[in-house]
Formats: C-alpha cells, structure tokens, sequence
C-alpha cells in the first residue's frame, strides 16, 4: 500500500486529539457537501498534487476520507509522494465513520 497505514475511526479521532491529524476528505464537492466528518477539509483527489489547502507541516499525521475508503488509498499514495511522512487512510471510509457515532456535517 505504499507505506500508508490504515485507522479505524476510533484511532483516527486519537490521531486528531494526540497528534493533531488533519483530516483530508478526497470526495468530490458535491459528495463533501451531502455529508461528511466534522473538521475535514475538502480536497478532491483530483485536485490534491496543486492544492493549497494541505497541511504545511507534512509531519503532521493526515487521515484521508472518502465515502467507501477507495479513493483515499490513491490519495495516501500521491501525499506520500508529496512528502508527508504519515499519511494514513480511515479504513471502510465515511461509512465507517457514521457507523461509530461520529459527528457528521452538511454543507447546503
């Protein structure tokens, strides 16, 4: 897989609390905008090499969302190739994440 590893929801929102991941939503816009994980910030996998909305410390964890978990393995891969040392990829995606309760928002 590249050298991303795979977090489950929980150890996901330990990342983010312990370690201030960076939770990166590859969906596209209108996908972000029907729901998606509080605090993710959207940056469609086609977009991700030329944007400037990633982290500029690229030691910080970043934990990479889509809706089904696909999409972000692709991610992790190219934001490893970009230079971020801890690219993980939340395992079974925003499903996932709904299934444990977490907090999910809209955008209208």
């Amino acid at each position: 897989m590249g050298g991303a590893g795979r977090v489950s929801p929980a150890q996901a929102v330990q990342l983010i609390n312990r370690e201030k991941a960076v939770l990166i939503d590859v969906s596209e816009p209108a996908e972000f905008a029907g729901g998606h994980a509080v605090g993710s910030k959207n940056v469609p996998l086609g977009n991700l090499e030329a944007s400037g909305d990633l982290p500029k410390n690229k030691t910080l964890p970043v934990v990479v969302v889509c809706p089904s978990g696909t999409r972000a393995v692709r991610a992790a891969v190219t934001l490893k190739k970009l230079g971020f040392e801890k690219p993980h990829v939340l395992a079974g995606g925003l499903a996932a994440w709904r299934e444990a309760n977490l907090p999910i928002e809209k955008t209208a």
